[in-house]
């Protein structure tokens, strides 16, 4: 009778020590299938690639601020932020596919669509240009008026159209009445006196100038959004084919980018933070990129703008840029807006 016990002790001891294992077995599938589930759900990703016009600097923060924030992620995308250059073209890189969506000034887009590069407008971000032309006051330049005689900077190579623009609007002839000439990508040339007048980016350019000791009293500015020649800028494009076939990927990314730009501009040092996380080390300082975002956040939403309209593309605005771009030859033939840009992703956006 004692060897009968001590054999079914010893079977129900093996049965348990089998259902002990079974049940870390089970554990651990469960474990492998969070981490498949995990897996899956990074997988389910859609990917999408954003070109930008130039380096990462606070005139991009809205997407880096949107991508560390995870509201991509949110959206159930993985987006990829490639940095331009002086060398690349964001239309070339989105039409040839290489990149979804792209970022550049809107006189270039349509130079390229002209060209017949298969890209269309879906969002517009900066809603004024953000381009001056700063002189010291000694150089006598009250008004556009005065820069008949003196030496005017640009960098050129499709920088210049807004320029040309208020040159014509004076019936100032850049080839007789004044000396237009191609500006470094510095501004050693004003600030060396090469210069009676030089363009200057609100963001970027005429910060550096009074980073370097010149007072803005000391300093006229002609701004081309008060001269009525401005262009619209940094919008959003993106492949016809690809949008065709992602639609919902399109909105979806503009809906985040939006929110993220909503975010730098109530929160100007959160944003630099993130561009700063990917800024070539030593190419720029903290203080110059918070105070582009603050100038940036100016042009994305200048004063007694509705937020609610943020990324909407203004129909005048861009026929006047539309407009200058014919005038000075960026395009032969008139603009066909109805072509040239989407309204549809914004206001799915915006729902």
């Amino acid at each position: 009778m004692e060897k009968r016990r001590g054999n079914l002790q010893r079977i129900i001891l093996a049965w348990s020590m089998i259902a002990l294992l079974g049940l870390l077995a089970a554990c651990g599938d469960n474990d492998t299938s969070k981490e498949d589930d995990e897996g899956g759900k990074a997988a389910d990703l859609v990917k999408v690639k954003l070109q930008l016009k130039w380096v990462p600097q606070a005139q991009f923060a809205g997407y880096y601020l949107a991508q560390d924030k995870g509201y991509y992620a949110d959206e159930g995308l993985e987006v990829k932020i490639v940095p331009g250059g002086p060398d690349i073209v964001p239309e070339q890189q989105v039409a040839n596919g290489a990149a979804d969506i792209g970022v550049d000034w809107v006189a270039s887009l349509l130079a390229s669509q002209e060209a017949g590069l298969p890209i269309v407008e879906i969002a517009q971000v900066y809603q004024q240009s953000g381009l001056v032309l700063v002189s010291k006051k000694s150089a006598g330049i009250a008004t556009p008026a005065d820069l008949a005689g003196k030496k005017v900077g640009n960098w050129m190579g499709g920088n210049e159209f807004e320029i040309l623009a208020l040159f014509d609007k004076y019936k100032l002839d850049p080839n007789k009445d004044l000396s237009f000439v191609k500006q470094g990508f510095t501004m050693d040339q004003f600030l060396g006196g090469q210069l009676d007048a030089a363009s200057a980016m609100t963001y970027n350019e005429y910060p550096v100038v009074l980073e370097q000791g010149i007072k803005a009293e000391e300093l006229s500015i002609i701004d081309m959004n008060k001269e009525g020649v401005a262009m619209l800028e940094d919008n959003l494009f993106a492949n016809q084919d690809w949008l065709a076939a992602n639609k919902e990927t399109a909105v979806k990314f503009v809906r985040a980018s939006l929110k993220g730009w909503k975010d730098a501009i109530a929160d100007p040092d959160a944003a630099v933070d993130s561009v700063m996380k990917v800024a070539e080390e030593g190419s720029t300082t903290r203080d110059h990129q918070v105070t582009m975002m603050k100038e940036v956040a100016k042009l994305v939403a200048p004063e007694g703008f509705d937020l609610a309209k943020l990324g909407v593309i203004d129909e005048a605005k861009f026929k006047q840029t539309a407009d200058i771009a014919l005038q000075f030859g960026v395009i032969k033939k008139p603009a066909d807006l109805t072509k040239a840009y989407t309204t549809e992703i914004v206001e799915m956006a915006g729902k």
